[in-house]
């Protein structure tokens, strides 16, 4: 009460607040006197924002002094920044007020406090602190997620573990120091939901009481190297000449192991952070074999063990917030009594019933995906579940970088919300199988894509993030310290956008190059981001024009899909491509038959891809020059430098590539040796230009093995890039003929 009553007289004359959407005006030099920095230390979300605080003052050579809201607002002289929690109804949500050199920054719970305390560190990071606007702040979407394919061991993969930087992570996996920068950044950029996904991932995190002999101990990983012969469900991903050569990488019992994890997520909630687990089905690696559990979708032992095992996750984990479950990849489409849906709920829905009965009240959380399933079945079979449940989908199949309006939700939507049948919510799972490489960052793309995310009646919220690749430490870049930065770290532009804009899509676009000027200060920061924005704009174009639903059928960066569907794309998958759905692009062969026929086009053609292509290379390249001399020695700019370079050298590739399409096409009707020279003319120009972009990318880029689409050795496919010119000089009129093609594709949807 006295506390109230002494903010209460603090602020009877504050000023009206500001817009939220007023960008803020170019910040003076603040020159810091002492600072008291008031907040309640009983709290982890403000000891970590007073931290944040506290490493930006000292920055700034400030001297702090930290006392409790109380005493500090006693405090008559010098600046005086309060950190309070105010409890309301509205989560994550924060005012900021100031009046003079008092700022108090109110959150309606500790992680709305949190973020409030965020954005005073980095106002004071950016010297706009003087200019902060007042104002109320809620989250945009409500949850906003990692999707992170987690490597636990050998013995328990996951989806993505047959790739090199997967097999590179699975000690950092049980390395508290690189949970500990991950979960800082998921804060710092406002995400608050970690999932972790896992074939199997129950051997290594629980300890089964009717299933004593499953749990594992001890970290291992095979010395056997992998290669691009796995299934692409998981089928194999544990081969026995896997398990014939293990090496421990780390010393743990099951007890460990159950520590560690409960440490990761108290950790994740003193950042706001919730954690689940999420599976395929059915796999049993690490389990199978032992008291009789098999893979068969049959066996009671195996039903059992998984109902069993679900109830230990859930009792084992206290601070656990729900468990994602898929209807495959493993599983046979039968419609007895052993269905995948009857089944998942004998395991799954049980095991959670079976768990919430000896902890009643425990918030938990169902997500059930829509993939390989319907949503009748799933609707029917867990009727009974005695907690929220909630759906997920695939919002833009495997292509985050592609479309700002996805339109593959929309058969889903009308099945969705309070005045629909379900009346449930959907997750969005947000994949990024686009970019593995590159520092990507366009905040206009982003701000755009978010905006058009369906609203909170039928969305929970989302989690991004590859198939096929680790967002763990990064192993892939040649310059890799010992240890290696961790993903979040080296991509910390493209994460912080989406976090931020997700939080709140109004932030202003001069506040984005603050934050850019004040990490790089070298350069101007205007100009470094309008370059970012241009060459980040290269593969969204490029993936709307020749597109591949699923990860493993197209991955820009490479123009590979695995060889077991096209391999590299040459011209002629160029010729008889696809365009996205909804993206208004033509393809090749529409496009021929429309301007031969003279028929308007009524859409985007190649030749206007083509220019978008050259237009974004051309707003970049030029302008790197006078940035990497004013960069100097600073080697993470340098380095973001050469992946704007790579990309706009990619951007070319595509656009010549695409160009020599087109006349090729063109060729194969007419006839013409002038289209076929043009054609020719065009791939030689395209080699040349992947000979640019190999050679920036193996300055700063390894090969590497992905579990999607295989090896990936960007030198290499330069034979490649010749073997198109090839192929065009060699080129017979007639062999693409016109014709209505069938679209295959993923089908993220079943009612």
């Amino acid at each position: 009460m006295r506390t109230a009553l002494l903010l209460a007289c603090a602020f009877s004359c504050l000023t009206p607040s500001l817009s939220l959407a007023q960008t803020p005006p170019t910040p003076e030099p603040v020159t810091f006197g002492p600072v008291t920095l008031g907040y309640d230390a009983g709290l982890p979300q403000l000891r970590f924002a007073a931290g944040e605080i506290r490493a930006a003052l000292a920055a700034q050579g400030a001297a702090v002094r930290e006392l409790p809201v109380a005493e500090a607002l006693r405090v008559q002289r010098g600046r005086r920044l309060i950190l309070q929690v105010d409890p309301r109804p509205a989560e994550q949500a924060y005012t900021l007020r100031r009046q003079g050199d008092l700022i108090l920054a109110t959150g309606s719970d500790a992680n709305g406090a949190l973020y409030a305390g965020l954005d005073l560190a980095e106002a004071i990071r950016t010297g706009s602190l003087g200019q902060l606007p007042a104002g109320e702040h809620k989250p945009h979407i409500a949850k906003r997620g990692i999707k992170f394919n987690i490597p636990l061991d050998a013995r328990t993969p996951s989806y993505s573990d047959n790739s090199d930087s997967a097999q590179q992570n699975i000690p950092e996996m049980w390395s508290f120091d690189f949970w500990r920068t991950f979960l800082d950044n998921m804060a710092r950029h406002r995400y608050n939901v970690l999932t972790l996904w896992s074939l199997h991932p129950f051997p290594s995190i629980v300890r089964v009481p009717e299933y004593p002999e499953v749990a594992l101990e001890d970290v291992k990983r095979s010395t056997v190297k992998f290669d691009d012969t796995y299934s692409h469900t998981g089928t194999d991903m544990v081969r026995p000449e896997l398990l014939a050569h293990l090496e421990t990488v780390r010393r743990m019992t099951i007890g460990d192991k159950i520590r560690f994890w409960r440490d990761v997520m108290q950790y994740a909630q003193e950042r706001g952070i919730e954690v689940y687990w999420f599976t395929w089905n059915i796999f049993t690696y690490g389990a199978a074999g032992k008291h009789g559990i098999t893979q068969s979708q049959d066996n009671p032992i195996t039903i059992d063990y998984f109902r069993k095992s679900v109830r230990e996750t859930v009792l084992t984990y206290p601070l656990l917030a729900g468990i994602g479950i898929t209807a495959g990849e493993q599983m046979q489409a039968r419609t007895d009594e052993f269905s995948k849906e009857k089944w998942l709920w004998k395991t799954y829905g049980e095991g959670i019933r079976d768990a919430l009965s000896l902890q009643p009240g425990r918030p938990f959380r169902l997500i059930h995906r829509y993939h390989q399933t319907a949503q009748s079945e799933i609707l029917h079979e867990f009727r009974e579940l005695p907690a929220p449940m909630d759906l997920s989908f695939k919002y833009a199949i495997a292509h985050m970088y592609s479309m700002t309006n996805p339109p593959f939700i929309e058969s889903a939507l009308p099945h969705l919300g309070p005045g629909s049948t379900s009346k449930l919510r959907s997750w969005l799972t947000v994949r990024n199988d686009d970019i593995y490489s590159f520092r990507w960052a366009d905040p206009e793309f982003a701000r755009e894509f978010i905006r058009n995310i369906p609203g909170p009646d039928k969305v929970a919220g989302f989690y991004m993030g590859p198939d096929g690749f680790n967002w763990g430490r990064d192993f892939l870049s040649r310059d890799a310290a010992a240890p290696p930065q961790t993903v979040i770290e080296k991509q910390w532009l493209s994460f912080l956008l989406w976090g931020r804009l997700s939080y709140d899509p109004d932030l202003p676009a001069a506040h984005i190059e603050r934050i850019i000027g004040a990490r790089f200060p070298q350069v101007p920061a205007a100009d470094l981001l309008s370059v970012w924005s241009r060459a980040s704009q290269v593969i969204p174009e490029i993936t709307r024009f020749s597109w591949g639903d699923i990860d493993l059928r197209w991955f820009p960066e490479a123009s590979l899909s695995h060889r077991r569907y096209k391999g590299f794309y040459t011209v002629r998958h160029f010729i008889e491509g696809e365009t996205m759905p909804g993206s208004g692009n033509l393809d090749i062969l529409t496009w021929r038959s429309r301007l031969l026929a003279r028929e308007p086009m009524n859409g985007k053609t190649p030749l206007e891809v083509t220019a978008a292509l050259k237009a974004d290379a051309d707003a970049v390249l030029p302008r790197l020059g006078a940035l990497r001399r004013a960069a100097g020695s600073h080697q993470e700019l340098l380095l973001t430098l050469g992946d704007l370079e790579a990309m706009s050298h990619l951007g070319n590739y595509y656009a010549e590539k695409i160009l020599g399409a087109a006349d090729l096409a063109l060729f194969d009707k007419t006839a013409k040796p002038e289209q076929q020279a043009s054609a020719i003319a065009h791939l030689q120009a395209a080699h040349e230009h992947w000979r640019r972009y190999a050679a920036i990318y193996s300055q700063q880029y390894k090969p590497q093995l992905l579990n999607r689409v295989g090896y990936v050795d960007i030198p290499a496919l330069l034979e490649k890039t010749a073997a198109d010119i090839a192929m065009a000089q060699s080129w017979k009129p007639g062999t693409v003929p016109d014709g209505p093609r069938k679209r295959g594709g993923d089908r993220p949807f079943r009612p």
